[in-house]
């Protein structure tokens, strides 16, 4: 059995004055999820960190360097029958500046920010919609817990 790549999610933020927007990407018609709606994600290479993986897709797919960056205390899960595998996913979050757009790279042709109460009409997978929701309730609470920040320069 050929061993899947690991992978890892990333939501990025902005924090407006009602409160946080999330980037939804769209994907391009030669990639895998074409035309869906999604958060950053990416697979981890051979050798590297799951954080330090996150923190490369999202400066490759947006050209943002988020901050603070951090891992939110969830897991991004589903079951892939194509090849029988069960995957749990790391998920990270990073705040970009308020007036902020990403450059697209060629995995993406349109992006949106997005308000929590309005995800479901961008993200159509559950699980996504579900960790949306739960950032945006850390957020809201101000509860960014010091354990969870990686400082992208140094180490977690």
């Amino acid at each position: 059995m050929t061993k899947l790549p690991e992978l890892i999610d990333a939501y990025l933020y902005r924090l407006g004055q009602d409160g946080p927007e999330y980037l939804a990407l769209l994907r391009a018609s030669h990639k895998i999820y074409a035309g869906q709606w999604r958060m950053i994600g990416g697979k981890v290479d051979p050798g590297e960190t799951f954080w330090r993986a996150a923190y490369r897709e999202i400066v490759e797919e947006t050209q943002l360097y988020p901050s603070p960056f951090w891992t939110v205390p969830t897991v991004n899960q589903f079951y892939n029958p194509k090849h029988d595998v069960f995957h749990k996913i790391p998920v990270f979050a990073g705040e970009v500046e308020l007036q902020t757009d990403p450059t697209l790279d060629d995995e993406h042709t349109d992006f949106q920010w997005v308000k929590a109460q309005d995800i479901s009409t961008y993200f159509l997978w559950p699980e996504q919609q579900r960790i949306v929701l739960a950032i945006d309730s850390i957020l809201r609470n101000g509860s960014i817990l010091p354990q969870w920040l990686i400082d992208p320069a140094g180490s977690a």
